[in-house]
């Protein structure tokens, strides 16, 4: 066997090897969902990606003789750094074939490119932040890959945990709720005492008003994500405040498949102080289209929309960011809007809901989903090493 080498990515044949790597890693896993091609080769573009113009980074291959064998991206990301006052580095898009060796050179080559950055300890992975894909998954192998999450094969664990110096610095977990249980598209059996604590919740807070998107108003609602998603989670693990034109990309990204009727504000005399963003997962019927690397973009988007909006194969909702106001919080609105989501999402036939991620030490959060039936069903972890 060749041994490996490990090299940055400079040319266009080299590029493609590196967005490529997915297809191998995955190509007989039941659950994975392959991207859009072209939104895959943007998610890597600083042309395209707005998130990386605050972030110096550089992509790398694992080849044994002329065969790619892993990947990885090692990068600093300043917006991390300024807000979160620490000096760290981090790996990401750590996709590679359970091979040990391959692996620990990866580690060892991002390792090496952030210490000469001067930072004082590696984090991941996560590509690039806590706002787009972050942790490795360590268990709920089995489980579908819903919208917007990461994805890794089982041995990829050990291949971490096994590089000298690395450990665990936070779990984050994935809860999954079976709407079946609360009567499906009738949403007419959600448990008595849950019920009751809502109402009461409502007479006590009878200032709050609930109320779903307006999308004829795209732009304000917009305005009103913007003003609560950076003071909501300011204060939260791993947090790196969205920009302006982030903030912006992302809703465009997002527009065509959010499902109005989930998506959640709450109010108080006309002022937003909370809004949960569900997003239905089209990852579904994605993996139903078989997205191939180096196809039309005309192609993959012609089978989506016959698979998603013809055949109407989704059953499943991720609640992907939910933020309250932190004056707010202990006045039961992150329950009622939990409520009222799970509601609507039943009348609109999702039964297979996934709120993630929390995390672990996010105790009234986990206190209020497992009071509705979810169950921890994923569990995706990020690593620290230590470098001075």
């Amino acid at each position: 066997m060749p041994d490996v080498a490990v090299k940055p990515v400079s040319t266009d044949a080299e590029l493609q090897a590196f967005l490529r790597m997915p297809w191998t890693v995955y190509k007989d896993n039941p659950v994975w969902s392959a991207p859009l091609w072209s939104e895959h080769v943007k998610f890597f573009d600083p042309k395209h990606n707005v998130e990386l113009q605050h972030i110096d980074h550089q992509k790398f291959i694992a080849w044994r003789g002329d065969t790619p064998v892993g990947t990885i991206i090692a990068f600093v990301n300043h917006a991390y750094n300024e807000f979160q006052e620490q000096n760290a580095g981090w790996f990401g898009q750590f996709e590679l074939l359970n091979d040990q060796e391959a692996a620990h050179a990866l580690l060892k080559t991002a390792e090496d490119w952030v210490r000469a950055k001067g930072v004082d300890k590696l984090m991941g992975p996560a590509t690039y932040s806590a706002n787009s894909e972050i942790g490795l998954q360590v268990d709920g192998f089995d489980q579908r890959q819903m919208i917007q999450s990461p994805i890794a094969p089982p041995y990829s664990k050990a291949l971490v945990e096994s590089y000298p110096g690395m450990v665990k610095t936070m779990d984050l977990w994935y809860w999954y709720f079976d709407g079946r249980k609360w009567g499906g598209k009738k949403a007419d059996n959600p448990p008595a005492k849950l019920k009751r604590v809502v109402e009461k919740l409502r007479v006590r807070n009878n200032k709050f008003r609930i109320r779903p998107a307006d999308m004829s108003h795209f732009k304000e609602e917009l305005d009103r994500i913007k003003l609560i998603y950076n003071q909501a989670w300011a204060k939260n693990w791993g947090f790196v405040p969205l920009s302006e034109a982030e903030i912006d990309n992302l809703a465009k990204s997002l527009k065509d498949m959010v499902d109005p009727n989930l998506v959640m504000f709450a109010e108080v005399d006309g002022k937003p102080i909370a809004f949960a963003l569900p997003m239905p997962d089209v990852y579904e019927p994605m993996r139903l289209a078989r997205m191939k690397p180096g196809e039309p973009e005309l192609w993959q988007l012609l089978r989506l929309i016959w698979h998603w909006k013809v055949r109407g194969k989704t059953s499943g909702v991720r609640v992907w960011a939910m933020g309250v106001l932190e004056e707010y919080r202990k006045a039961g609105v992150d329950a009622m809007m939990y409520y009222e989501m799970l509601m609507a999402g039943l009348k609109r036939g999702y039964v297979d809901i996934e709120m993630s991620w929390i995390l672990e030490n996010n105790d009234k959060m986990n206190t209020i989903i497992a009071a509705m039936g979810a169950k921890i069903y994923k569990t995706f972890r990020v690593y620290e090493k230590k470098l001075k």
